[in-house]
This record gives structure tokens, sequence and C-alpha cells, in this order.
């Protein structure tokens, strides 16, 4: 089994009901697209694939995702101006990616951007708590508030969890 590099087993609670540091409030409550709302808040933004497998589906997350087995398992890096800013974590249970086959070839370009393209895409609870964030390629070894939401498209299931890496505070700063 191909295990993901961060593990999302750990206390989820809504994000509105959290208290949540103001700079990152923003950013762990946004509705719309984290890729658009990145690429708004700087000059250079790229995705960089770290892993992607299909793979068993961990136990606690098949509720989510109506009680899959199998799914493709997506990793990424959204990067800002050359920093590290998000670790992306997708599960995309293999009926979504029957139904929805481009999402199995994705490449480099973010998931946001294909589906905040689609006017049927519904967005469940964002969901939040805090992970210990190991990306020693990065040079990154902290804690970092991270969400999550369950997305339908076209009735079809997929998970995203976004950890805010502490490059994040670059782009807060930059606006604030």
């Amino acid at each position: 089994m191909t295990e993901p590099i961060i593990s999302l087993d750990a206390h989820w609670q809504p994000a509105s009901l959290l208290t949540l540091p103001a700079a990152l409030s923003p950013w762990l409550l946004e509705q719309a697209s984290l890729t658009a709302r990145l690429k708004r808040h700087c000059q250079h933004f790229r995705v960089q694939v770290l892993h992607e497998a299909n793979c068993s589906l961990p136990d606690f997350l098949r509720p989510l995702l109506g009680n899959a087995e199998q799914a493709l398992l997506r990793e990424v890096i959204l990067w800002c101006n050359d920093k590290p800013c998000v670790y992306a974590q997708s599960w995309l249970p293999d009926t979504t990616i029957e139904k929805l086959t481009p999402l199995a070839q994705l490449g480099e370009r973010p998931l946001g951007d294909y589906i905040f393209q689609h006017q049927g895409l519904r967005r469940g609870s964002i969901e939040a708590t805090q992970l210990d964030v190991l990306l020693p390629q990065f040079h990154i070894a902290t804690r970092c508030f991270t969400r999550r939401s369950v997305f339908q498209l076209q009735d079809m299931p997929l998970l995203v969890s976004e950890a805010f890496l502490p490059a994040i505070s670059h782009l807060t700063e930059a606006v604030a």
C-alpha cells in the first residue's frame, strides 16, 4: 500500500468554530479556489507534484468518500514566488476518476483550476486541524494549520486537504 507523505488522521473540526490566527483565517476559510487566491497574491505560481498513485483509501477517510475502497492519491506543493506555501493532498475515488478522467491527467496543472471551472461544483463544509508536517526536502518540520473539504463534482466526491506552510506568511504580510 502506498502511504501519503503526511497522514490526515487527526481530530477535524468545523473551521468556523476554531480560533484561527488572524493572518491565516482568510486563507483557511476561503470558499472559492485557493489556487486562484494564491495566484492573486504572488508574481509566480507553480505546482510541484510530489506523489501520485492509486492506492487503498485509508479506513478513516472512507466515510467521507462514499465508502470507496480505492482512490488516486495526489500530493503537491503549491509554490508562490519560489516559496513552498501549501502542501495539498487530494483523494479521488476510482468511481470519481472513471467519470471525470481529466482528474487523473492533471500533471502540474492545479486541481483547483479544473474543479472550480465547473458550475455544478459543490463544496462541503471546511474543517480544520493542526498537523505535523515533515517535508525534509524543503527543510520544513513544523505544525501547520490544515483544512479539508469534500467536494462533489457531477455528484462524484473528492477530498482536498491543504496544509498552510510557514512561507504563506510572506503572502499575508505582502497584502496586509
